[in-house]
């Protein structure tokens, strides 16, 4: 197998994009009162100190220009039993929120029966091609004791092993084999 770079199709990138196992969150904001939000397969922390996540979102994306103005958003981690709300705010012919039971927090749209969510406030926008990577900071955050939603190989599910509680975090462990 050749190592040197040769160029990737887009479709190729896509298909081995789609084998790489991603949280599937519905993010969120709103404008005058009215909720926005898309499903984002993108989202990752970024940093501890401080606290900082980014997110990717098509430079199409009306959610794009709604966080460009408000310069707020919230991440909604979607729970294992939640792929259906996935489906929901990844399409555009429909009014997301209708299907979804959800409400105001501190201003932003939050759903109910999330496995997390987060707020955040927009740190920096970065260029990246066709999607634009959005740098946020963490102001508040929240988790429940359900295993988070995942997406791989164009699947949703959850890892049964994630999903076992109670299991000790990775800290403890590190903890543990320092002592």
């Amino acid at each position: 197998m050749s190592t040197e770079p040769t160029g990737i199709a887009p479709q190729q990138f896509r298909d081995l994009m789609a084998s790489v196992c991603a949280p599937v969150t519905v993010v969120t904001a709103a404008v005058g009162g009215v909720p926005h939000g898309a499903t984002v397969s993108s989202f990752a922390s970024l940093s501890l100190q401080p606290p900082l996540i980014s997110i990717a979102l098509d430079r199409r994306s009306a959610l794009l220009g709604h966080i460009r103005n408000q310069g707020r958003f919230a991440v909604n981690l979607l729970g294992q039993g939640q792929a259906e709300l996935a489906t929901v705010f990844a399409r555009r012919d429909l009014d997301r929120f209708a299907c979804a039971e959800w409400y105001f927090d501190h201003g932003l749209p939050r759903l109910r029966g999330t496995a997390g969510w987060l707020e955040a406030t927009v740190h920096a926008f970065v260029d990246g091609g066709d999607h634009e990577l959005i740098l946020g900071h963490v102001e508040a955050a929240g988790r429940a004791e359900q295993a988070p939603l995942i997406y791989a190989h164009r699947t949703f599910g959850t890892h049964s092993h994630f999903a076992q509680r109670p299991r000790p975090l990775i800290i403890d462990q590190i903890a543990a084999c320092a002592r």
